[in-house]
């Protein structure tokens, strides 16, 4: 079997346009609404620890144990869901996800919950919510013909940017006027309108004569498929570090937003926002860099350029120098993100892309837990800057080995 070039450009499909399917558009409909409920969540979590506790340590302990789930469930929960009902699943993970919250409001409404109950209740939402995300991938792929994939794809990257954004400011406000444990009641609310949408989709249960292996054979598969794709396997690696970085960056922003700059939340909220907007037009620009540079040299390009931000952040200490590497920082993540996924899915063969993704999804995380909270010791211990700086250190370490690989093959 010949090896996949990682630097081959996709080509597009003229066909009919994905907003006539209705499954895509309740698809999409739902995703945009749990994504701007996840948004007002992932902000007031680690603005509720920071306020009950004051220490970078919680708060980071609290980012760093969101990613255990897909570090160690990611690619077991990729092979469950190429075996049951997506639709099903995904409602459940929901209404699980609704449950949690409201209880989590009612117990700050009536008193006061151990740090430890919740990052236990993060553990569990971010196990749920890769549920539903996988899922959800699944029943585009199944709904969606494979001439639109790329347009589905497309439009709901697009639009969660845009949700970031607005979710971002928008988390900002409602957190200011209010405590802030109303946001996990608004994020149950909105979850709980995402299941109804979901409710009407037509989703066909899984085949049992497509899966006549056992579960851990299917496993075994997805590691020997790994394998062989060298390209992927090479910047699987690559991304761990990456993502390091990009986790210590983003753990030690809130603290040093509110910690070091005095910001309120609604300033925290707009300056977070940049980060949106920096995505949005980096998914708006990655097209038409993929048609003139391979995307192994974008991913080496883009991991230069992300510490050139970081390094904004740790040596321009005001609101401004914030938002302006914030601003960066989501360009060229966005970029490199698009660009790792698209080659993901280009090279992976059709019936395996929900084991390649959910063992790849794990190994991304890998250095995340551990990372976060090293930045979480370095900002209790020293300054929040120097996080900033490490990370900044440590993507130009990763360039360089980058730029010697096959990554920066332009062939």
């Amino acid at each position: 079997m010949s090896e996949i070039n990682v630097h081959a450009t996709p080509t597009t499909t003229l066909a009919t346009s994905v907003w006539r399917n209705p499954s895509f558009i309740i698809l999409f409909a739902a995703s945009g609404i749990i994504a701007l409920g996840n948004q007002i969540y992932e902000l007031a979590l680690p603005l509720i620890l920071y306020e009950l506790t004051k220490s970078p340590v919680a708060m980071s302990t609290m980012r760093g144990i969101e990613f255990l789930p897909n570090l160690f469930l990611a690619m077991f929960i990729g092979v469950l869901m190429d075996r049951v009902h997506k639709k099903w699943w995904s409602i459940g993970s929901i209404v699980l996800q609704v449950i949690l919250l409201l209880a989590l409001f009612l117990s700050f409404q009536y008193g006061q919950p151990s740090i430890y109950v919740l990052y236990g209740c993060g553990f569990m939402l971010m196990t749920l919510s890769y549920v539903f995300r996988n899922a959800s991938a699944g029943m585009i792929k199944q709904s969606v013909p494979t001439p639109l994939l790329t347009s589905a794809n497309a439009a709901l990257g697009f639009t969660t940017t845009l949700i970031t954004i607005m979710g971002a400011a928008l988390s900002g406000m409602l957190l200011m006027l209010s405590n802030l444990y109303t946001g996990l009641l608004i994020t149950a609310i909105l979850l709980a309108i995402s299941c109804m949408i979901l409710l009407p989709l037509h989703s066909a249960p899984v085949s049992r004569g497509t899966s006549p292996q056992g579960f851990w054979v299917d496993f075994k598969e997805g590691w020997i498929e790994l394998r062989r794709n060298h390209m992927l396997l090479v910047i699987s690696i690559t991304v761990i570090f990456l993502n390091a970085t990009s986790g210590m960056v983003d753990a030690t922003v809130i603290f040093y937003a509110k910690d070091t700059l005095k910001l309120r939340n609604l300033e925290l909220g707009l300056v977070l926002s940049a980060a949106g907007v920096g995505g949005l037009i980096g998914s708006l620009v990655v097209s038409s860099l993929r048609r003139k540079y391979s995307a192994g040299v974008l991913i080496v390009m883009t991991t230069l350029l992300q510490g050139f931000a970081f390094l904004i952040l740790g040596l321009f200490h005001s609101t401004y120098g914030l938002a302006v590497g914030l601003f960066l920082s989501g360009i060229f993540q966005t970029i490199s993100t698009i660009c790792i996924w698209t080659f993901r899915q280009e090279s992976t063969p059709h019936h395996m892309i929900g084991r390649i993704s959910g063992i790849t999804g794990s190994l991304f995380k890998l250095g995340m837990p551990l990372a976060i909270w090293g930045s979480g010791w370095i900002s209790e211990l020293s300054n929040p800057a120097l996080v900033f700086g490490i990370a900044a250190a440590a993507n130009v370490i990763i360039f360089i080995c980058c730029r010697y690989s096959v990554l920066w093959d332009r062939k």
